[in-house]
């Protein structure tokens, strides 16, 4: 377990580490998580969604502390996280319930957190395995900021595909944590239809509220920066219905994801090409309903 020496600042909380998890039905993969961390962080949360699964059954065999809050969406719910657990580590680190994190990952973050690092946050490179594969090529480097000082972070306000603000500097970590989904597909296409209504909601949304908060979108910026950039003043751009074939066609193709074997056809094809299809698809609808209700009401 992490240390808690004392030095600068709060007492008992420096070198000192809160992991967070969030979870909704995920008994085939709460287990996988948890094993990857006891022990490890000092503080260990599950907050949960409601789940009427056996994924609290699981999670009560950990060292851990389970909090129940409805959902309304995943950057409203780690929001939630940082604002009422009982949080008192230096540190946080947001880790999914489909994820898990190697030895050698853990060892870097307690080794960096007891150099008393002036960064305030961390980018870490996540690993995808599918159908017991990694997907390198056309998907990894794929960074995501996951490890940041508590009181210093915070979600944008996205339904979907939202990101993590540090206040601050940041850095990047040298080892990757492991995307494992072990619900198969079936779920994962069930997962992915709802986050296509979102996402072609966030396409139609319309962003007025003063206190709105998202990443800035930047062509020379991080790595998530940039992809908002290219969504904004690229992808967007495109005709819908046909952009998912230029993407696909960029992974698959151009990024050598063809190289990786049959199972990262599957996860291209599904990523890449039916999932971004299933968005534009899904927001043609709701841009045709809208301009439907608009001719009523006239």
């Amino acid at each position: 377990m992490m240390s808690s020496a004392k030095g600068n600042g709060q007492p008992g909380q420096e070198h000192t580490l809160a992991l967070i998890i969030l979870t909704y039905n995920e008994e085939a993969n709460i287990a996988q998580a948890l094993d990857s961390v006891a022990g490890w962080a000092s503080q260990i949360f599950i907050l949960d969604s409601l789940s009427t699964d056996h994924t609290l059954d699981i999670a009560r065999r950990y060292d851990c502390q389970i909090v129940q809050h409805k959902f309304e969406s995943y950057a409203k719910q780690r929001n939630h996280a940082l604002e009422h657990l009982p949080i008192h580590s230096e540190w946080v680190l947001f880790l999914d319930a489909d994820e898990w994190l190697p030895d050698s990952l853990k060892q870097e973050i307690s080794t960096l957190i007891a150099t008393r690092p002036e960064a305030n946050g961390y980018y870490i490179n996540r690993r995808l395995i599918w159908m017991g594969r990694w997907i390198r090529r056309g998907y990894h480097p794929s960074w995501i900021l996951r490890l940041f000082r508590y009181g210093k972070g915070r979600c944008e306000d996205r339904a979907v595909n939202e990101h993590l603000i540090v206040k601050g500097a940041t850095g990047h970590l040298h080892n990757d944590f492991m995307h494992e989904d072990r619900k198969g597909v079936t779920d994962w296409i069930a997962k992915h239809n709802g986050y296509a209504t979102q996402e072609a909601a966030e396409l139609l949304n319309t962003r007025v509220a003063p206190d709105y908060h998202e990443i800035d979108a930047r062509l020379f910026g991080t790595q998530e920066q940039r992809k908002r950039w290219l969504r904004l003043k690229v992808w967007n751009r495109l005709p819908p219905v046909i952009r998912p074939f230029f993407y696909f066609f960029y992974r698959y193709i151009l990024r050598g994801g063809f190289l990786d074997g049959h199972a990262a056809f599957t996860f291209h094809f599904l990523q890449a090409l039916w999932y971004p299809m299933l968005i534009d698809i899904k927001y043609l609808e709701m841009k045709m309903r809208g301009k439907s209700k608009d001719l009523t009401s006239s």
